[in-house]
């Protein structure tokens, strides 16, 4: 079937392409998407960045053209042919070097330098593979070969040595003969007869191109068996086999299927457009995998590649395995260590997790729908509320990878008796997912608290004083925990507190500093006029919640209702704040445009409102006052770096001041009004 004709089918709303015949045609960028070619013909075919999300191939034989197989045949007889007389050439030129001179030393020390060179190099291919390390030994190699020729010869000259390491060069670059050369040109060189070293060094050479040929097969082995020193080899057989093959470059396979189908000669590298997606497509059973072209897809992990194929990794090891999207549904992982595995947006439903290490694994939007869990190991495992855990079995778990200093893995639940019951685990994992978990260092306080707290439930309605399910004390610091709904940013969340909670701590700071070094300059007062010599205690400290006395969540949402606040330090005079205020309004330029209010305007309006607003107490209009100062201050030279950061601040904190107050208050219809625009000329 064309391929025109497929895609005139597919736009019609047909989408059953099974057995059909779609050698060689090309589907290049089109949009193929849940259609159905299982055990259809797609040797050769062009696939390339086409979106086959949903496809089926289940039992479809990709791979090469006949044609394409005659030439690869031919190119591939063709390159044996020419490696094979190399070979010989090179084992017959050494040979004759070896006998260009008819001094029997001579020639003994060649042979023997080149039976170093031989077993050196012979044993790096063997041991350490086709690598960049082979080099190095067969340097290695060349100069033990010339060092003997001068220690055996000890006539020989540094040119003549210098020529026996450049014959070694030649011979181990030419493909590495056997040792029998070496024997024989020892035996020739002892008798003499040069003339019948001539004739057996032609039947060496044959004996060379043999023992080469008798070692490719064996580096062929061993690049088959997946022998990580051949990869080299099996990377360039690969790629000269994928050739004319099928092509699934930069294609979307999201969520495939692959079962049963045959991937010989199949291309799944990206292209310079988009890269290869390979999200949860299903590979099971699939045949000769190791043959295809992976690229950087999870097929190029042989471990990897073998998992998804057969879906049996009972008790082995896959610490820090790339497995993001890999659909691994229904596999055999128990006692399988996934420890630091990239499991996100894996498929693992059904799958056998039993005793697994999952320590420090990410599973961010993995699906573990019904998998088995029990005696897993979930030590500081990364999940969120993507990741799927419905009617997930497990009757206990491991929060411990080892044992602690009294023996305990953490087992949950603490009960060796006592099991999850159905719906437990979810539950308990689901809650762990749905909160957000805010450390404050060195102890809470009380009124910044009460301001980042209102000002977070103004910003997210969703959020409430019960929302608070814990307060706990960790050392010197507290950490509170928060509820959440799901989807919610958890990260704008804590942003969000957290910028009020620090601007209005360093309020208080500053407050308790003003009022320390105002009960500093009376102690200086003092001693003057006394000029009786005392000490002066500076103390500058805010209000903290003890830590003599547990931290009761009840407390924490009674200060976010509204609660008392014992706030120290002296409160500022509203006169005359008001009057260091409006100094700093008139030092500020007013509008160009008569009709576009300026600043000064803006921020005169506000520090009115403030003044008037019978339902703030003395010590929030001084707070406001304060922040209108700060956006005056910053309004004086607005490039300055940090003025649109202190501008920020200043303007949250106002938020957070005047939330809670009745919404026909004048102060607050004033913000309503003011904020956005001053938040404009600010560029916020």
């Amino acid at each position: 079937m064309k391929a025109k004709e497929v895609l005139q089918r597919y736009a019609n709303g047909e989408r059953n392409f099974q057995r059909c015949n779609l050698r060689g045609q090309s589907f290049r960028g089109k949009n193929l998407a849940g259609a159905d070619f299982s055990e259809a013909d797609i040797r050769g075919t062009d696939f390339s960045n086409a979106d086959l999300t949903g496809a089926k191939f289940r039992g479809a034989k990709a791979g090469l053209q006949k044609q394409w197989v005659a030439v690869q045949f031919v190119l591939s007889l063709f390159m044996s042919v020419v490696a094979g007389l190399f070979s010989g050439l090179s084992s017959f030129f050494t040979l004759a070097f070896v006998f260009v001179d008819d001094n029997p030393v001579w020639q003994i020390c060649v042979g023997l330098a080149l039976a170093i060179v031989y077993a050196i190099t012979i044993v790096a291919i063997a041991r350490q593979g086709i690598t960049a390390r082979v080099f190095s030994s067969l340097a290695i190699a060349v100069a033990v070969g010339g060092a003997v020729a001068v220690t055996v010869t000890r006539a020989v000259t540094v040119t003549r040595a210098g020529a026996v390491a450049g014959a070694g060069a030649t011979a181990g670059a030419g493909a590495v003969t056997v040792a029998v050369t070496v024997a024989v040109a020892v035996a020739v060189a002892v008798t003499g007869a040069i003339a019948v070293a001539v004739a057996v060094a032609v039947a060496i050479a044959v004996a060379g191109a043999g023992a080469i040929v008798l070692l490719s097969i064996y580096v062929a082995w061993r690049a088959m068996k997946g022998d990580e020193k051949f990869d080299l080899v099996l990377q360039f057989a690969v790629a000269l086999a994928a050739t004319g093959g099928t092509k699934f470059n930069g294609a979307n396979l999201t969520e495939a299927d692959l079962t049963n189908a045959t991937i010989k000669s199949t291309d799944f590298r990206d292209t310079k457009q988009q890269r290869t997606k390979l999200t949860r497509t299903c590979f099971h059973n699939a045949q000769q995998c190791d043959f295809a072209r992976p690229g950087n897809s999870l097929l190029r992990q042989t471990a990897v590649r073998d998992l998804l194929v057969t879906g049996n990794g009972y008790k082995k090891s896959y610490i820090g395995a790339n497995l993001a999207g890999a659909n691994l549904a229904g596999a055999n992982l128990e006692a399988a260590n996934l420890s630091q595995a990239h499991l996100s947006h894996a498929n693992l439903q059904g799958a056998n997790l039993k005793d697994a290490n999952l320590t420090k694994s990410v599973a961010i939007g993995t699906d573990f729908t019904a998998a088995y869990l029990t005696g897993a190991c979930l030590e500081a495992w990364n999940i969120d509320e993507t990741t799927i855990l419905k009617q997930v079995d497990c009757q206990y778990i491991f929060l411990l990878e080892t044992a602690n200093a009294n023996g305990s893995r953490e087992r949950r639940p603490h009960d060796p008796d006592a099991v999850f019951q159905p719906g437990d685990f979810e539950k308990l994992y689901t809650k762990m997912m749905d909160v957000v978990q805010i450390l404050l260092r060195d102890g809470m306080n009380p009124e910044a608290f009460r301001q980042a707290f209102q000002n977070l439930m103004a910003e997210n309605p969703e959020i409430t004083p019960d929302s608070i399910q814990a307060v706990e004390k960790k050392g010197k610091d507290v950490l509170v925990t928060v509820e959440v709904p799901p989807e919610t940013d958890k990260g704008r969340v804590e942003r969000q507190f957290r910028e009020v909670y620090e601007a209005r701590l360093e309020a208080a700071t500053s407050k308790a500093l003003l009022a320390a070094e105002t009960r500093h300059c009376q102690d200086l007062k003092e001693i003057l006029l006394s000029q009786t010599p005392s000490p002066i205690a500076v103390t500058a400290e805010s209000k903290v919640m003890s830590d003599n006395r547990e931290i009761q969540t009840g407390d924490v949402k009674g200060i976010v209702a509204g609660g008392d606040v014992d706030a120290s330090g002296a409160v500022l005079n509203i006169d005359n704040l008001n009057s260091t205020l409006t100094n700093t309004l008139n030092e500020l330029p007013s509008s160009p445009a008569p009709e576009q209010p300026s600043l000064r305007d803006l921020l005169s309006q506000l520090q009115a409102a403030i003044t008037a607003e019978t339902a703030l107490d003395d010590e929030e209009k001084a707070e406001a006052l304060k922040q209108v100062q700060i956006l005056a201050e910053a309004g004086k030279q607005p490039q300055e770096s940090g003025a649109k950061k202190v501008a920020k601040q200043a303007l949250t904190m106002l938020k957070g001041i005047i939330f809670g107050l009745p919404t026909a208050a004048a102060v607050v219809e004033a913000c309503k009004q003011l904020l956005p625009t001053l938040s404009q000329l600010f560029g916020l």
